[in-house]
This record gives structure tokens, C-alpha cells and sequence, in this order.
């Protein structure tokens, strides 16, 4: 009986709603008239037909890319780098964590007035530097998108700097002192002892910089609006839902984005299951 509440919130709010997603994506339903059955025809027009997506998948894949590995690698070297005892190390963790208790409505306009072609600090600092051709930035249809990314892997370092720091408080100290008992040193201590043990971390790590990666969309929201070619799936949803009211096609877009999620979350938990069943 104590279950009954939350479960009902979750099927009010998280199961019917989805349900009636994948039964809109099947629709042409405009947000007002009465949805009309079309079959397949929102997906095979996405696939086919629209540049705008294949658009937004593109830049999807190329946030993951990124997003795997730039703020990975940079928190575990962090992590490291602050497991230690050093002088004003919380100073420099709550430095590199700060960023992370912004909106990303506020690191999307910290971010727009630094990319500023005229007024923002980095063409000033460039300017000084006597770089002649200073870059547009946001408004520069190469680089926007990578400007934007930019802005979402400043955020994400510091979280996975803090996951990593948990892993490594939790690593057997007798484990690192029988490795350098045995006279492994630091290269080898770090890839044969400390990265396995740290796996688990990883994992999460791994699969939260995936859905991070997947849903975003403020950045995007705040930055350009999704000019200058730097339009994701989640941003395309939204316009085709709340600007051009195509409620149908946007549920095709949200059940692609669903089933891509679904894959890395399927892997996570499977991972998960896998770890507790050996336990």
C-alpha cells in the first residue's frame, strides 16, 4: 500500500505520457484538430527527406564524442591530481566543481557574451595577442557548434571530477601499497590497479555523460536557437512541437531519441544487473 502513491505518480507522469508518444508519432496531430492516423510516414520522412535532423543527429554524435572523452579524461586527471594532499586543494575542487551549481540558462549567456565577436573577452584577448582575423564564434556556421559543446564540457568537468574523487576515497589502500611493495611504479600503478578498480566509476561516468549528451538542449536553446547548423534532436522536438506545431512529428523525433537512450541505458543496467548477481 505504501507503494501505491509513487506508483501512480509514475504512471500518470513517466509511463502514460510515453505511451502517448509513440501513439502521437503515428499521428499528424497539430496540438488543436483531432490526430489522424498516418502509419509510419513522420519516421520515413525523417529519414528520407529531412536535412534538419540528419542535421541534429550529426551534431547528437558529435556531443557524444565529446562528451565521452574531453570531460572524462579531464575529471580523472583532476581527480588524481586533488586525491592527494596539496595547498589550497579545496579551494581549487570547489573551483572546478562551481560551475556545476549554474543553470544552464546562466552558462548559456556567461558563454554567449565571452564568444561575443566584438565585445567578449576572448576576441579582446585574441585581439591583444595581434591575431588579425578574429573568429565569429557563434556565428560561424564551423564553429558554433563546437562553441557550444565547449560550454557544456566547462560544466561537466567538475562533476566527473567529484564522481572520480569518490572512487578513488573508496580504493584499499593496501591494494596501491602492495603494487608499489612490488615495485610498480606510477605509470603502472595507475593502469594496472587504480583505472580497474575504478571501473564501476567509469561505467556511470560513461553512461551519464551519454544521456547528458543525448538530452541536450538549454545550451542550444540559449546560445543560437539552433542557427547556425548546431540543432540537436531535443531542440528540433521542441521547435517542431511548440513553433510549427507538428505534435506528431515531434513525438517521431522524441521516439528516436528514446530509442537511442534506450540502448546505453539497456547496457547500463544490464551491466548493473550483472555486477549484483555476482555479489
Amino acid at each position: 500500500m505504501f507503494l501505491l502513491p509513487p506508483l501512480l505518480l509514475y504512471l500518470v507522469w513517466i509511463i502514460a505520457p510515453t505511451f502517448a508518444t509513440f501513439w502521437l508519432s503515428l499521428t499528424n496531430w497539430d496540438g488543436v484538430s483531432t490526430p489522424g492516423y498516418v502509419g509510419l510516414s513522420n519516421f520515413e520522412r525523417l529519414f528520407s527527406i529531412d536535412r534538419t535532423f540528419r542535421e541534429a543527429l550529426v551534431n547528437n554524435v558529435r556531443w557524444l564524442a565529446i562528451f565521452i572523452t574531453v570531460p572524462t579524461t579531464m575529471g580523472l586527471g583532476l581527480a588524481l591530481i586533488f586525491n592527494t594532499e596539496m595547498k589550497g586543494g579545496r579551494f581549487y575542487k570547489v573551483s572546478f566543481y562551481s560551475p556545476l551549481v549554474l543553470s544552464f540558462a546562466v552558462i548559456g549567456l556567461v558563454w554567449a557574451w565571452l564568444y561575443n565577436p566584438r565585445l567578449g573577452l576572448i576576441n579582446a584577448l585574441l585581439g591583444s595577442l595581434g591575431v588579425p582575423d578574429l573568429p565569429g564564434w557563434l556565428g560561424d556556421r564551423e564553429l558554433a557548434i563546437w562553441c557550444v559543446i565547449a560550454a557544456a564540457v566547462w560544466r561537466q568537468v567538475g562533476y566527473v571530477m567529484i564522481l572520480y574523487l569518490a572512487g578513488l576515497k573508496n580504493i584499499d589502500p593496501s591494494l596501491v601499497e602492495a603494487a608499489i611493495v612490488d615495485g610498480a611504479d606510477r605509470w603502472n600503478l595507475f593502469r594496472r590497479v587504480v583505472l580497474p578498480l575504478l571501473a564501476p566509476v567509469t561505467t556511470v561516468v560513461i553512461v551519464i555523460s551519454i544521456i547528458d549528451s543525448l538530452r541536450a538542449f538549454d545550451l542550444v536553446a540559449i546560445m543560437t536557437r539552433g542557427g547556425q547548423s548546431t540543432q540537436v534532436l531535443a531542440n528540433f522536438m521542441y521547435m517542431e512541437a511548440f513553433n510549427n506545431y507538428r505534435m506528431g512529428y515531434a513525438g517521431a523525433i522524441a521516439v528516436v531519441l528514446f530509442g537511442i537512450s534506450m540502448v546505453f541505458i539497456g547496457f547500463y543496467l544490464s551491466r548493473i544487473v550483472k555486477d549484483e548477481l555476482e555479489y
